[in-house]
């Protein structure tokens, strides 16, 4: 059988659970969950999975859910969707935002939104999972659905990895997943290679000597110590990587000081860089760690500044024999819909599954923007400015096709392994 008739056979029922879908989808929009909080979640994918026959594990890593289907021998095929929201108030204004708060990992109660699309990623998967049980004629092996928590912590995979994951899943031949995007809906997109970027978060603390404002001269300020050290961070990516290698180097937040009239004796630097491989990652931390020194010496800082890494995303960087089999199957499948998308400077932890299992994977985006909005958007040449992109409290991808396409995606790309 070839992939299409497979993938037609098992999309058959597609229309018969697109109501129940969408219904699913917005029940998930409206209680979104942060961080390893994803307990609601995971027990309406507990549930569903177990309706449908998979043998299903929870509480892995935390919040973790995976389902297991064997029909027969084969290959197995391991599909991953995310399942934790962010801590962003809801400005879409649609019929089914979320109104909901939680307490982040500082004790603070924040407002939580579904801003990055993971709920649609959960949708999509379940209704997969649904479709593969319920016509187990036209495909054979073994599929695994992985329902993972805080990938926007960046520590949702390695917990589940750290869990056992392995022993729970056996052996895997291949993992795939995807993610909605500010592109058309409708459409696909792989790419080969470096797709998602390596992120780093760096802490730096640099130290001064603290007095009256009236009385400089008594102070090593720190705020001007800081502020130097972020202009000639601005020169590292523009004088120190390649102009043949993308990379970003962002200062988000600088801290320092309590009153207009107090030097401090301290300020901290909050750093984001985005790498695409770990030479141009090597080089961006050893000139930041060689421009912060300098600075604090130049200023006469009394101790030497402090660096903590944290919050690491691993560089997602696609098989090309894997991305190719995916990309053949959507080109049958969507035609005209399926292209390729370049290189995003997001970031994201599911590699850390595939390289801890020893396996190869690509991972693929749809499009969740009504087309027509982002046609007229793009002639107008307005994109940046009236299309919403993930984690904006205005990102809410439209219902259809979105989940369709989502759907259909992850049936055509598993069924390149799968097919009878």
């Amino acid at each position: 059988m070839t992939i299409s008739a497979a993938a037609s056979a098992v999309l058959a029922g597609l229309t018969d659970i697109r109501a129940e879908q969408e219904e699913l989808y917005r029940s998930l929009h409206q209680h979104p969950e942060l961080s390893h909080q994803e307990h609601r979640t995971a027990a309406t994918v507990a549930e569903h999975l177990r309706r449908d026959g998979f043998q299903t594990h929870t509480g892995v890593g935390g919040t973790g859910v995976v389902g297991v289907l064997r029909n027969g021998t084969g290959a197995t095929v391991l599909l991953r969707a995310d399942m934790d929201a962010l801590p962003v108030r809801e400005q879409t204004g649609v019929s089914y935002a979320s109104t909901a708060t939680g307490i982040d990992s500082a004790g603070a109660e924040v407002p939580v939104m579904h801003a990055c699309g993971h709920d649609v990623h959960v949708a999509c998967l379940l209704g997969a999972a649904r479709l593969f049980a319920g016509n187990l004629g036209a495909w054979r092996g073994t599929l695994v659905v992985l329902f993972q928590p805080a990938e926007e912590a960046g520590d949702g995979a390695r917990g589940m990895v750290d869990d056992d994951l392995a022993g729970i899943v056996g052996g895997v031949d291949v993992a795939l997943a995807q993610h909605v995007m500010s592109l058309p809906a409708g459409s696909v997109g792989t790419h080969a290679g470096p797709v998602l970027a390596a992120a780093d978060s760096v802490r730096v603390t640099v130290h001064g000597r603290g007095a009256h404002g009236s009385m400089p001269q008594a102070a090593v300020d720190p705020v001007v110590l800081a502020a130097m050290i972020v202009i000639r961070l601005q020169t590292v990516v523009a004088r120190e990587v390649p102009p043949t290698e993308t990379a970003v180097l962002t200062v988000g937040s600088i801290r320092a000081g309590t009153r207009s009239n107090v030097i401090p004796d301290s300020a901290e630097l909050l750093l984001n860089l985005r790498t695409y491989s770990e030479d141009t990652r090597a080089t961006m931390m050893a000139a930041i760690r060689r421009i912060v020194t300098a600075e604090c010496q130049a200023s006469g800082s009394p101790r030497d500044p402090e660096f903590e890494i944290y919050d690491r995303f691993p560089l997602t960087d696609n098989d090309p024999g894997t991305t190719g089999r995916v990309a053949s199957a959507f080109a049958e499948f969507f035609a005209d819909r399926a292209g390729t998308v370049g290189q995003q400077s997001a970031s994201e932890d599911f590699s850390d599954i595939p390289r801890a299992l020893g396996v190869p994977y690509t991972y693929w985006c749809i499009g969740g923007i009504d087309a027509d909005a982002y046609r007229r958007a793009e002639r107008a040449g307005r994109i940046a400015q009236d299309v919403p992109v993930n984690h904006s409290p205005l990102f809410v991808p439209v219902l259809q096709p979105t989940l369709d396409t989502g759907t259909q995606a992850l049936v055509v790309a598993a069924l390149a392994w799968l097919a009878r």
